[in-house]
Order: C-alpha cells, then structure tokens, then sequence
C-alpha cells in the first residue's frame, strides 16, 4: 500500500516546526516507530517537480525517460475519450483584467457546480481546420482536446504559473503544424473569453466581488501517438520525443490500482496500466471522503499486489499558503488511516511526490519524510519514532530519491533481481 500525500512537506511555520510536525499523528508515528525512514528527494538534490513528474518518479518511472506532458495524463484520469492523434492540454480557468493580464491563475477556486456550467459554455468551439472538446474536471481545473490532422504537440504553455500578461502559445519548432496549432489554439482562447467575460455566472460573481472566471490557460500539450494505455502505449509532447509506457504490471510483476480523487493521479495510473477504483465522495479537496477511500484501498488489496492511495488536499493548502488548514488535514488523514494498520501481510509506504511549503505557495526541492511499516522481519526498525521531515532524516533509509523507492520495495517483498550469481 502506498499512501502519497500529495505536496506534504513543508518548512517552518511556527516555533520552528512544519505543519507535518505540529500535526498530531498517532498512527504515521506508530508506523514510524516500527518501521524503517527516510527522506527522499522527489528526482535528486535541487530539482523542483511538478506532480506528473513526481508520481512518475515515485512509481519507478525515470520522468527524463517517461514522460510526454502534463495534458495526456488529464485526459485519461478525467474520462475524456482520447483517440489517436488527439492533443490534449491541461488547463486551468483563471482571471484576467481587461488588458490580458492573468490575476488570479486559479480564479478563485470556483467550485465544481460553477466551474462545470462555465465549462459547458466553452465545451464545443471549433475552427475550419481544427475541432477543440473542452472538458471540465474538478474546480479550477479542465482539460482541452484539440482533434485536427494538422494537431502538433510541439506548442509553448500559455500557463506560466505567473500572474502577469498572458503568454500566449507559440510554436516551439518550425513545422507548419505546431504554428497551426498555436495560431488556432490563441484564437480558441479569445473566443472562450468572448463567451465566458458575459456569462450570467461572471455577471454575478462580479457583483459579489469574487474573481471572475473569464479565462483558460493551458499546458502540458501531448497526444497519443498508438496503442491503447490500459495495454501499454506510445505518446508524445513538447518536449520532442516519443515515449513507450510498459505497463506496471509488466514491469515489476505486481497487478496495481489506484485510489484517488483527481483527474491527474487516475491519469498517471492509466497511463501505466494500473487498474483505476472509483469512490463516491473521492473529491481531491479537503472535503474528500478520506474514510471511504481507505476502506477501498484496502478492498483493493483482495484483488492486487500494489495500491496507491493518493490524497491531494495536503497540496491545496500548501499552494493556499494556509498551514493550520495543512495540518489540520494531516491529522484528519492520520485518524483515517487507523484501519491500515490492522492489514495482514501488508507493506505500507507513506511519504510524497514533492514539498509545498505554505511560505512558496509553490512547490519546491525540498525533500519529503518517507516510512516504509510491515509485518515483523519484513522491515528492519531503525529507532525513529516520530513520521515529520526532520526526524525521519535520521532513518535507516537515509537520503534517496524517489526513483529509488521501488527497488527498495522490491527487495523487501522478495522481487529485486539478483545480480551476478
């Protein structure tokens, strides 16, 4: 069972602690006291990564190696049907003033009900050459398909993760494709802001002096080049290659799941391979229903070697720069987790894809606790006694990175190869 807490370390925020460390954590601490800890950087010393990236590497998949962008692994984890030669684009609805200028790169955080019917508005707008499907997920979030013959990956990201001027897409090589796409691409953003700046819904939220969501920017273009993900497939995206994904299956022998709540974490478990489980109630935010996921999680177990457990709200709070909302949570995820530890013949991993310290409001290379917890001789017990930043440093895992974290895994279930003889 791997349990990712998604952006859960963080630097100092009060007394000198993190949020993980004011946090009353009973039970990580349990796992801690009788298993084996660690830090882990999420690709090595000074790398600051992105959540695709950081689950890629978490999952033994080197990111540099294995990944194509950000917008394939939305559209797959939303349930957006993606054929062959589809570009699909993460995106997020934002705020901007009346000279292009990004304000607010989330809008607010509208809810999903607000954000939905925005979505529907803009959900069909197409061009002579170039049809786009626009696809609402969860809050802020969306995903935007653009299915042309002439369709190339090769465009900049209009999201920058800045406020500031809105950075519209380019063509980052001189084919005649990516300067056809980034050209209808443009041209599709201003009509979606033609449509969204005198929706009703913006009307109101302007008399409430609440964010207007009025705008989309876009990142992460990559398609689907062949084959079909559940089964292994070919992808490719800005970065200018091609990348072939072998299942998790294939790779380490063990049939794998997933639990989580939003549109990226399904989409990098279909992405490779991984068996996807549904749960009502599974939001991605702070009201998920984290007792819900855990019992399903652990339902998984019956059926598959390997289930990865994904909580995002610990993030939400970090990006919001709210560290009593972060710790907070962690305690609501430590009591939820109290089942876990009664499993039987179960190794169970807690850590995270990367640091989001409330300070930044951004991720960073901070590096994340890890403890690995199993039945007695599974794992050796190295004297920690407490799951935070600082004192799992002092762990027997020591310093590692998050690529090496399946090996590891490998090697204590009785799966690492042996080399030499």
């Amino acid at each position: 069972m791997l349990l990712v807490l998604d952006g859960l370390g963080d630097r100092p925020v009060k007394r000198g602690k993190t949020p993980l460390q004011l946090a009353k954590t009973p039970n990580m601490d349990k796992l801690a006291k009788y298993g084996t800890n660690g830090i882990t950087y999420p690709l090595g010393p000074g790398v600051v990564l992105g959540s695709d990236t950081g689950y890629l590497s978490l999952l033994g998949y080197d990111p540099y190696q294995f990944y194509a962008g950000r917008g394939i692994l939305e559209a797959l984890g939303s349930g957006v049907k993606v054929y062959e030669g589809d570009l699909a684009l993460r995106c997020n609805f934002c705020t901007i003033d009346g000279k292009f200028n990004v304000t607010d790169r989330r809008a607010g955080r509208p809810d999903d009900k607000t954000a939905s019917e925005l979505g529907k508005a803009i959900a069909n707008i197409s061009t002579k050459e170039f049809s786009f499907i626009f696809s609402h997920t969860k809050g802020h979030r969306g995903v935007l398909i653009i299915r042309s013959k002439s369709a190339s990956p090769m465009v900049s990201d209009v999201d920058n993760h800045n406020v500031g001027p809105v950075t519209w897409s380019k063509p980052i090589d001189p084919s005649d494709g990516a300067k056809k796409t980034a050209e209808a691409l443009n041209d599709w953003l201003r009509k979606a802001h033609q449509i969204l700046k005198v929706h009703p819904i913006n009307k109101e939220r302007a008399k409430k002096k609440l964010p207007e969501v009025n705008f989309v920017i876009t990142r992460g273009a990559s398609m689907l080049v062949e084959g079909a993900p559940l089964k292994g497939a070919t992808y490719s995206g800005m970065y200018g290659k091609s990348v072939k994904i072998q299942r998790f299956e294939e790779r380490y022998g063990l049939k794998a799941a997933c639990v989580a709540g939003g549109a990226l974490y399904k989409g990098v478990a279909k992405y490779l391979g991984m068996d996807v489980i549904d749960v009502k109630g599974a939001t991605g935010g702070f009201d998920t229903d984290l007792n819900a996921k855990v019992a399903s999680a652990a339902r998984a177990l019956k059926d598959n070697d390997f289930v990865f457990l994904h909580v995002k709200a610990t993030d939400v709070a970090g990006h919001d720069g709210d560290w009593q909302a972060k710790t907070k949570f962690i305690e609501k995820v430590d009591k939820a987790i109290a089942p876990l530890l009664k499993l039987k013949d179960t190794i169970i991993v807690v850590t995270s894809d990367h640091s989001t310290p409330c300070a930044l409001k951004a991720h960073s290379a901070d590096p994340v606790p890890i403890v690995i917890w199993g039945p007695e001789g599974t794992v050796r017990i190295d004297g920690v006694n407490k799951f935070d930043e600082v004192t799992a440093s002092h762990g027997g895992l020591g310093r590692l990175s998050n690529k090496e974290v399946m090996p590891i895994l490998l090697g204590i279930i009785g799966k690492a190869p042996m080399y030499g003889t």
